[in-house]
């Protein structure tokens, strides 16, 4: 199996570092393309061994670091916040574009590789799966969804702390593995006001009429797993697939370092391989 990096421009002209795995003997593979969440990054814990499965079965995975997530430009430092400066600035339309500048990408080079891009698969994760979802609404190109742990809304925030927010100008969020307190610029905020149509994820879901599989743990204390049911109940289920996973989490038990697999994430990659 192959694994190869590149680099994907954003609109903004940032770079958006880029992992391709594949079976170079393979012919007509689908595409399979995967978003990671907030204060997420590619090469976070369990993902790069769920790249590597998804490969392994025959698909062409791709993984990738948004522009604004934070992380290192260079291979030394893309799972260290290195940029906390670019992930103040982050905002979900940038996410959203970022994706589709991945997935232009792969359409414009669908002859260089074995893929077949009328096969294209969107994988997100928690934040990252609102994005997929949104994506999917808005591009016919996609022709499958799968979301983990997804988040139903980007409104997820109480109004004090949006009063106190817009009156500071930013709102601090510790991250509790690496002990960083990292910022975040009311421009995000500016951003789903302005954008409220586009990023609104129910109604986006409520359009979808591709095949779609929503995975949550039944113990997710970061995003409950009612919102994936909200999603599920959002529009039609003739295409739509709900499990819930007992006893496990936010990230099915698995941890940043990366520490091995469980028996709930490897349910998950199960459903995922069965339904790509």
């Amino acid at each position: 199996m192959k694994l190869e990096k590149i680099r994907i421009l954003s609109e903004e002209n940032a770079i958006i570092n880029t992992d391709l795995r594949y079976k170079d003997e393979l012919k007509n593979i689908p595409l399979v393309i995967f978003s990671h969440g907030f204060k997420g990054f590619k090469d976070w814990g369990c993902f790069p061994y769920m790249m590597d499965r998804i490969a392994a079965a025959g698909n062409f995975a791709v993984s990738f670091n948004f522009t604004f997530n934070g992380t290192g430009e260079n291979e030394n430092d893309m799972t260290d916040f290195s940029r906390l400066e670019r992930f103040a600035d982050n905002t979900f339309s940038k996410e959203l574009n970022d994706l589709g500048c991945v997935i232009d990408h792969f359409e414009k080079y669908s002859g260089s590789y074995n893929y077949d891009f009328s096969k294209l698969v969107l994988i997100g994760h928690s934040r990252g799966g609102g994005i997929s979802i949104l994506k999917t609404a808005e591009d016919k190109r996609v022709k499958k969804l799968i979301t983990l742990s997804t988040v139903s809304t980007f409104w997820r925030y109480s109004h004090g702390l949006l009063k106190k927010w817009k009156e500071q100008g930013y709102f601090e969020v510790l991250n509790s593995r690496t002990n960083q307190m990292m910022i975040q610029n009311y421009v995000l905020i500016e951003d789903l006001e302005k954008n409220y149509e586009r990023l609104d994820i129910e109604k986006a879901m409520g359009k979808i009429d591709i095949p779609v599989l929503l995975i949550h743990g039944d113990q997710d204390i970061s995003v409950d797993y009612s919102s994936s049911d909200t999603l599920f109940n959002t529009g039609s289920k003739n295409n739509k697939v709900f499990e819930l996973i007992p006893n496990t989490g936010h990230t099915f038990g698995c941890v940043h370092p990366y520490g091995g697999t469980t028996l709930q994430f490897e349910k998950a990659i199960e459903l995922m391989l069965n339904f790509i």
